[in-house]
């Protein structure tokens, strides 16, 4: 369907050129936020610690997501113009695979991260470069083989209902999916979730007693769950009700809220920290940096 010569079921011609236009936003204002976020990191020796690493990690992350929408976004503003999906089956499954994999990397990240402020705050002992790096190895070796399970027969890649990118299959619904889908929710979108309420709610708990709240503790939690949690309602809905009698525009919101995330995510853990603005901003003022490390 998705590489026929016509529009897709539900959608004028305006309508696929009104979300290949938000795809493309939300697509630049991710890659040019997360990259300014690796860039002050790779250029600023005060932000090279391990935890920083994992916020790092979590740029990374969303840097992948978000040139995930921009490949939506390209496909969508061609098939205004050709009808057609323009990467092939192949393609499908290709950007599948690396968008499921970079969206299991961000909210594992975003759980790594809440550990290590808990570890951070909590304990009062700094995180150590080998337990970081443990963690974004772990991260990464994770999200690869849930990601790969799709491409080896446990779960499916397939177009959505636009037509211009591809997700997990969930228009099937049966006991393939549906054991695939159960499994990976709990490992990769409720565990990571209860990870992240417990680790704030106990620093917030901690430092509430102290009267040193430096860290917002309610937006990693509430990004999650409205990044994920539109994917997360529809997914397990498809395990149990025929989602062919949901709108396909209803169905494409999930995907255009979750390519929010990379932006959130910059702001929040990175370019809303004083650090972090010192950091960008020698990046992006290289004479100033010289004046004030010769001072």
């Amino acid at each position: 369907m998705a590489e026929s010569g016509s529009l897709p079921t539900g959608f004028s011609e305006l309508e696929v050129l009104a979300v290949g236009t938000v795809l493309l936003v939300e697509a630049l204002t991710g890659l040019c936020l997360n990259s300014l976020t690796i860039l002050s990191f790779c250029k600023t020796p005060e932000l090279r610690t391990p935890t920083h690493l994992l916020v790092l990690n979590l740029a990374l992350a969303d840097t992948g997501i978000s040139l995930n929408a921009l490949m939506a976004a390209t496909s969508s503003l061609l098939r205004v113009s050709h009808r057609r999906w323009p990467y092939g089956s192949e393609g499908c499954q290709a950007l599948g695979f690396q968008g499921f994999l970079t969206a299991l990397g961000s909210i594992c990240s975003s759980a790594a991260i809440a550990w290590g402020r808990y570890h951070h705050y909590c304990t009062r002992s700094q995180l150590a470069w080998n337990t970081a790096v443990s963690l974004v190895i772990c991260v990464w070796l994770s999200s690869a083989f849930w990601a790969a399970l799709p491409l080896l027969g446990w779960g499916h890649y397939d177009y959505e209902p636009l037509g211009t990118c591809c997700t997990l299959d969930y228009s099937r619904g049966d006991r393939n999916f549906t054991s695939f889908l159960l499994t990976m929710a709990f490992f990769n979108f409720f565990l990571p979730l209860f990870i992240t309420l417990t680790s704030y709610r106990f620093m917030e708990q901690k430092l509430r007693k102290t009267g040193h709240l430096q860290v917002n503790t309610t937006v990693p939690a509430r990004t999650l769950l409205f990044g994920w949690g539109p994917y997360a309602v529809l997914y397990l809905s498809a395990t149990v009700t025929d989602v062919s009698a949901i709108s396909p525009k209803l169905q494409m919101v999930p995907a255009l809220i979750a390519k929010t995330v990379p932006t959130i995510n910059a702001i929040n853990y990175a370019l809303g920290r004083e650090m972090a603005h010192r950091g960008i901003w020698q990046c992006l003022s290289p004479q100033r940096s010289e004046l004030d490390r010769a001072r």
